[in-house]
């Protein structure tokens, strides 16, 4: 089942299958070559799309009557289908605020990662589990969904640089304090 939402312009993918470890990459910078998709000429307000899906695969293991959910929990950018219009790039000053802004949509799809992570690791699920799971699953998703609409909406696309400076020190105060993945398991 996919997930679509323009304000991130990320897309959220649940697979279920069967995976053994609880796992997360690392954070990641991203860089103007990677952004290899063929730019949407008809529209004339964007300058830049991501595209990122959570991929998200899942094991049950019953024990007295509570599932544990071993999971794999993946963060996917896709290169394809992120671009940049360079035709609308006029500095590199542009691209660099084009690339900050972008991160800024990755971050919001890696707190999303790493929040289901920690929630998963910390919730006992019944024999409904599946149904909890995707629920849980919406649930996340639906709240950094809103707060890639609210960064879009806030910023203006990166046109309003005093909300992207704050927004920029909002991430940065984030990521600084992420617990590292390993403290979901504890």
């Amino acid at each position: 089942m996919k997930f679509h939402f323009m304000g991130v312009i990320c897309v959220a993918a649940l697979w279920l299958s069967a995976m053994q470890l609880a796992t997360a990459q690392s954070y990641h910078q991203l860089k103007a070559e990677e952004f290899r998709g063929v730019p949407d000429i008809n529209s004339s307000d964007k300058v830049a799309y991501t595209n990122c899906f959570i991929d998200f695969n899942y094991r049950a293991k019953s024990e007295k009557g509570i599932y544990r959910l071993t999971c794999d929990i993946r963060l996917v950018f896709d290169h394809d289908k992120s671009w940049i219009n360079k035709r609308k790039v006029l500095s590199s000053q542009m691209m660099d605020q084009i690339l900050n802004h972008e991160q800024g949509h990755y971050i919001i799809a890696y707190m999303e990662q790493q929040e289901l992570i920690r929630t998963i690791a910390r919730t006992r699920f019944d024999a409904n589990y599946q149904y909890q799971a995707s629920n849980l699953f919406d649930r996340v998703h639906e709240k950094y969904k809103q707060l890639s609409i609210d960064y879009d909406e806030d910023t203006a696309h990166m046109l309003n640089h005093v909300q992207q400076h704050s927004w920029d020190t909002f991430f940065r105060k984030r990521l600084a304090y992420m617990p590292p993945p390993e403290i979901a398991s504890r």
